[in-house]
């Protein structure tokens, strides 16, 4: 029973049993009747009274609660004038509003928050309880190349990918430098945050591919234009002296004028081979803009193999052509061509001189894609991420020239590439070139 219908109750007993006495003294003396009934609508009154500001103050406690429970913050409630409810209407004022206020600001922070992850280059990921995804934003879904449906719903270790593989080994709250396809960087953070007391995961891939590219490229240009012209001034003016000391080995006796000659000799062919060498990397970085004329891709690959093939160190490997004809690009058919040569030049190296290497070029929806596949031993892990370094080369005499040269040709051609291990075990070249129209 409520607290209203208990008052109603005690009030209807009350008056009962004055009513039944104010019978009885009537009973005994008439001039008991108007203090009876007056005595009796007074009580009443008082009663009615009292139940109306109790029932009052109970609707806006039981309101007030509903609201509460309802997240209901915007409606606030007068004073009644009574001393004992209007301070509680005044506190609950004071506390819907702030409530009111605090959910208006971490509305719009989500809003915003919402828009700058969506809004995001880097690919934001965010995990449940399970390690399982809950959100992404479009970043992700370019980095991972699978829709938001495909990938909602999966741990990282269900996606196929080689770039989950290197995810998984960050550890959880730090963050790292990783590599994929020889050309491809990202920085990946592992982050954790506080959910109702547990702890959940997100991720954040930051693609640093082209802005290290570009430092790179500055740093080693700055380096091997400094080398370039010491060793420059250096061999000049080392040659001039050499070339003078030769005009004294006629004052020599025969016997020793040979020696002398030969030795000089040496050292002149040497130096001059030094700023050869020097050029060669200068020259990488030194790459005219590509004057781009529509060319035909396939003879462009076709005599590429035929050139490579022809060579001695080619004599025992095992080709496969799979080239689609007529397949034209906008490029510029000298820097390409070199590019190519040094792609399949280096897939001859890795398959040992007797080995097996395919070529295959293919259209698909105004792209081309043109792959050099060897089987090779393939790409030791800790050369991945030096693959198109300046200097560094797998080969015991090689000069890391090959690959920086073909990865300047086909940045300034736009071209997207990568350099992979298969699942098979075979390395894999892949250059992607936009089809002429």
């Amino acid at each position: 029973m409520s607290q209203p219908a208990r008052l109603i109750a005690y009030l209807a007993v009350m008056h009962a049993l004055l009513i039944a006495a104010g019978i009885w003294l009537v009973a005994q003396d008439t001039l008991w009747l108007f203090a009876v009934e007056a005595t009796v609508v007074a009580s009443l009154v008082i009663g009615i009274s009292l139940v109306r500001r109790s029932a009052r103050q109970l609707d806006v406690a039981s309101t007030g609660i509903r609201l509460i429970e309802e997240g209901e913050f915007t409606t606030r409630f007068l004073p009644l004038g009574e001393p004992a409810i209007d301070p509680l209407i005044t506190v609950y004022n004071t506390l819907v509003d702030k409530l009111r206020e605090e959910r208006t600001r971490l509305q719009e922070q989500q809003h915003f928050l919402s828009h700058v992850v969506r809004l995001s280059p880097s690919a934001i990921v965010i995990f449940d309880f399970n390690q399982r995804i809950v959100e992404l934003n479009p970043a992700s879904e370019r980095v991972f190349e699978r829709s938001a449906g495909q990938l909602v719903g999966l741990s990282l270790a269900e996606i196929p990918s080689p770039l989950t593989e290197l995810v998984l080994q960050v550890p959880a709250g730090e963050s790292r430098v990783i590599g994929i396809g020889g050309t491809r960087r990202f920085k990946c953070l592992r982050g954790t945050f506080v959910d109702r007391g547990f702890s959940r995961q997100f991720l954040v891939l930051e693609e640093l591919t082209e802005d290290l590219r570009q430092a790179e490229r500055a740093a080693y240009e700055k380096l091997i234009r400094v080398m370039a012209h010491e060793v420059n001034n250096s061999v000049a003016a080392s040659n001039s002296l050499l070339h003078s000391s030769l005009t004294y080995a006629s004052e020599l006796q025969p016997a020793s004028r040979t020696d002398f000659e030969q030795a000089l000799g040496i050292v002149i062919a040497r130096t001059g081979q030094l700023n050869t060498f020097m050029r060669r990397f200068a020259d990488v970085f030194r790459l005219p803009a590509p004057a781009r004329q529509d060319e035909d891709l396939s003879t462009l690959a076709d005599s590429t193999v035929r050139l490579v093939s022809s060579r001695v160190e080619a004599a025992g490997v095992t080709w496969h052509k799979d080239i689609t004809p007529d397949v034209r690009v906008d490029c510029d058919r000298g820097q390409i061509e070199q590019a190519l040569i040094n792609v399949v030049q280096n897939a001859v190296d890795a398959a040992g001189g007797t080995g097996t290497v395919i070529v295959r070029l293919r259209t698909n929806e105004g792209r081309v894609v043109l792959t050099v596949d060897d089987d090779g031993p393939g790409i030791a892990p800790e050369a991945v991420h030096n693959l198109f370094t300046p200097f560094f080369s797998t080969k015991p005499h090689g000069q890391g020239i090959g690959l920086t040269l073909v990865q300047e040709v086909l940045a300034a051609h736009g071209c997207e590439y990568g350099l992979e291990r298969l699942a098979s075990g075979w390395t894999r070249f892949t250059i992607g070139f936009e089809e002429a129209h």
